[in-house]
């Protein structure tokens, strides 16, 4: 089984942050997004990777190369992005026709059941019940609870049962010639090349696709989900505070999430705050949020915030995002 992770996508939705980084790669709980998709397949004995990069894709690259070298990699690059279906069909060269592919959204964070994965089962799509299924690309079940219809983003919701960004396929000779059909035909649904078209005609095609319910599940390319998600995995994996890192007369409120190196002194850190290495924290109060690596804040008193990498904040109450590469000073003279 072959693990295809789109990550190419200009992440829009989260910037600032995305002008300087790839969101595969915005920190949440102390690990970038890209890391908890890697770290999930390789418990359920996935080894075998192919990245579908875009912008800001060597840095993609080089993290993965960095950290994961016991896993087998090859890297396409989505010069143009034109659709998932565009995106999937860029990793031809390296799909087999008689091997299953597992293919999860860079920007999808899913518990993942092992029952997935188990053999000797038809070819499978992660869904979920979704309050606003006009935002995604929805399914419809038949009486045998197999999925009759594939529709991306309909006008008019037919179901509320979302496809959240993982996908199991068996029939890999069938699907790739379809996907090269709607590539090579320019077969467009909402102006892109979709992924779900391919499936549909999947389903013309007799191919039988089970539903598999999946419980907690966080779309992190929203920038309102991240926090949401950066909560929900700080206690799912608990308080973790490197060594290196200094606290000096401060009070931590559990979970949070403090990297090496960071100085916190004089402070309330907590709850559900996530810092990077080489952050510097002083006379502040924060909490809810997360702070990227070589920043400093003092005399300042956050919530519900994220702040880049490399930024400096001065003396105010404020709620706000502020990207990377940044330097704010509220103090002023009266």
């Amino acid at each position: 089984m072959k693990a295809i992770i789109p990550v190419a996508g200009a992440g829009t939705r989260l910037r600032p942050f995305t002008y300087t980084q790839p969101k595969a790669l915005i920190p949440v709980a102390g690990k970038p997004i890209i890391s908890y998709i890697i770290e999930d397949l390789v418990a359920v004995g996935i080894k075998d990777f192919v990245f579908i990069v875009g912008y800001l894709g060597d840095k993609i690259v080089d993290f993965v190369n960095e950290n994961y070298p016991n896993i087998e990699t090859n890297f396409v690059y989505q010069t143009q992005r034109e659709g998932l279906g565009q995106a999937i069909y860029l990793t031809k060269e390296f799909i087999k026709n008689d091997e299953e592919i597992v293919i999860l959204l860079g920007d999808s964070l899913i518990e993942i059941d092992p029952a997935f994965f188990e053999a000797n089962t038809a070819s499978s799509i992660a869904i979920k019940k979704v309050n606003d299924p006009q935002n995604f690309g929805l399914v419809e079940l038949n009486d045998e609870d197999t999925i009759s219809k594939f529709v991306e983003k309909p006008n008019f919701p037919f179901s509320n049962l979302a496809m959240v960004g993982l996908y199991r396929i068996k029939e890999t000779a069938l699907f790739m010639s379809i996907l090269e059909k709607l590539n090579k035909d320019d077969i467009r649904t909402n102006g892109e090349i979709q992924l779900t078209d391919a499936l549909e005609l999947m389903i013309k095609e007799q191919i039988t696709f089970k539903p598999f319910y999946v419980t907690n599940w966080l779309d992190v390319g929203k920038g309102d989900v991240l926090l949401q998600s950066n909560a929900i995995l700080l206690k799912k994996y608990n308080t973790f505070i490197e060594k290196t890192a200094t606290i000096e007369n401060a009070v931590i409120i559990d979970p949070v999430n403090i990297a090496g190196n960071a100085i916190i002194k004089n402070s309330i850190i907590g709850p559900n705050v996530t810092i990077g290495e080489n952050t510097e924290i002083s006379d502040s109060i924060i909490d809810n949020g997360i702070i990227g690596s070589y920043s400093k804040l003092k005399t300042i008193q956050l919530t519900q915030f994220v702040i880049g990498s490399d930024s400096s904040l001065k003396g105010s109450l404020k709620s706000l995002t502020v990207g990377d590469n940044t330097d704010i000073d509220f103090s002023f003279d009266r």
